[in-house]
């Protein structure tokens, strides 16, 4: 059984394949083809698509967070492999190797929904919490001893450049080298590899912002020790996406429209204002250019939709039935789902006077926050010194002083790029490289996970 490498190249479409050389020469060895996106077209939506061969409306991860019905709280980033309610490769991989008694091992480095998935080797991003509110930044996985050999060999992880205001090449150069050592070390069948670095400036900027070319290279150039792992192994090296991004002008606030409407409440104490999700009759969970709005009382669905749906920046309201129509007719979505227009997404502030802005607000916190907030890619431009000022915040917490690493601004209009939305021209898509038969110039996501199992001697 030939080994494959499969990397998740975050962002990468076949219009900037040609900036990286290397990639571009695994898929001259093999075939390119682009993937038209699932929606949301946003990371844990489109790796749960990609892993189990199902849509949304099946595998149920319908956004990157939503509303926990259960216990009525949003959470964003969730890390349990059972939140996937589809069987992932991996999972069916070693079923089948087993029944044909064939050897099967896998590694999932930095992949979403890490923690207790059917693999044989992880590694994911995972701080330590303290009781006093402290953090320190750390990754853990299965077995613990090769997260520790990892950062013996190739330093900490650089979590600031994983995500914040800081985040850039450090953190994809670290897991791909350490992808790397994992190959070589512990030779696994199948390698699950996430690569973040384009999810970074054409967010912040949009790609017409930002120098596109220099920013696939620097990814290609992070892909080096892995290819290299790869060709030792004797591995196949595949290649995938999850979006491309586009250029947006606005920010669009339905929290704040529900709010003025009497539909939103909000809780004020010492820490600012906090969104009431008991009290409120209806929310919306942003990410990126979906918005899932959950409404207590079914009465109160269509009138919720009225409101929303001329709300300038908004592009197409789903309820009910109608939700079936984009594959997220699923108890996890909301009562009624938004879709923005090209050149805008959904923020999530709720508050409507900045003096009265929950304290998370102007921190990277994505686990605090009740929607996703790619503001926390840049220092507030009201700090005068912002890295200096964030390093009086880390010196006061390293002193055990409580502190809020307030340097995020509250201004959506500083972004630039966002996703989520299908791309109009099939090169703007989503990259998927492969090997064996040509599949064609488009291939659905659903039909990757059966490919690479076929590609490994387990097809059906």
């Amino acid at each position: 059984m030939q080994p494959i490498v499969l990397i998740n190249a975050v962002g990468l479409t076949p219009r900037l394949l040609e900036h990286a050389p290397r990639l571009k020469a695994v898929a001259a060895a093999g075939w390119v083809a682009d993937m038209p996106e699932v929606l949301p077209a946003v990371t844990c939506t489109a790796q749960a698509t990609l892993l189990t061969g199902e849509l949304p409306n099946k595998h149920g991860v319908v956004a990157n967070g939503w509303l926990f019905r259960d216990t009525n709280e949003v959470r964003f980033w969730q890390q349990s492999n059972r939140l996937v309610r589809a069987e992932p490769l991996y999972a069916t991989a070693r079923k089948r190797a087993k029944e044909r008694g064939l050897p099967f091992t896998s590694a999932k480095l930095f992949w979403w929904f890490n923690q207790g998935a059917a693999v044989d080797f992880s590694v994911t991003p995972k701080p330590h919490y303290a009781v006093n509110g402290n953090k320190a930044f750390g990754v853990t996985g299965e077995p613990q001893q090769l997260s520790a050999d990892l950062v013996a060999k190739h330093g900490a992880f650089p979590f600031p450049a994983f995500w914040g205001p800081m985040a850039g090449a450090k953190s994809t150069q670290w897991i791909a080298a350490a992808a790397a050592t994992a190959l070589a070390t512990k030779k696994p069948t199948l390698s699950l590899v996430y690569l973040p670095h384009l999810d970074y400036d054409p967010q912040r900027f949009g790609p017409k912002g930002c120098d596109m070319a220099k920013c696939v290279k620097e990814l290609d150039d992070a892909c080096a020790p892995l290819l290299d792992a790869a060709k030792a192994a004797g591995a196949q090296v595949w290649v995938v996406s999850e979006y491309g991004h586009c250029d947006v002008s606005r920010p669009v606030y339905p929290n704040r429209l529900l709010r003025t409407a009497g539909l939103l409440e909000v809780r004020r104490g010492p820490f600012g204002e906090q969104l009431d999700l008991y009290g409120s009759r209806a929310f919306a969970v942003v990410d990126h250019q979906l918005a899932h709005v959950y409404v207590r009382d079914a009465e109160d669905v269509p009138r919720v939709r009225e409101l929303l749906a001329p709300l300038p920046g908004v592009a197409q309201v789903f309820s009910g039935e109608e939700r079936a129509t984009i594959h997220l007719d699923h108890d996890r979505s909301g009562e009624v789902i938004l879709l923005s227009e090209p050149d805008a997404w959904f923020a999530y502030p709720f508050w409507l006077d900045d003096h009265f802005a929950p304290d998370y607000a102007r921190a990277v916190a994505i686990h605090a926050k009740p929607g996703f907030d790619p503001c926390e890619l840049f220092f507030d431009p009201k700090l005068r010194f912002p890295k200096l000022h964030a390093a009086r915040r880390l010196a006061q917490k390293k002193l055990g002083f409580r502190m809020t690493m307030d340097v995020v601004p509250l201004d959506g209009a500083i972004v630039r790029g966002s996703h989520g939305l299908a791309a109009t021209d099939p090169s703007d898509r989503p990259v998927l490289i492969g090997h064996g038969p040509n599949p064609g110039a488009s291939v659905p996501m659903t039909a990757v996970k059966e490919m690479l199992l076929t590609a490994l001697g387990l097809g059906r």
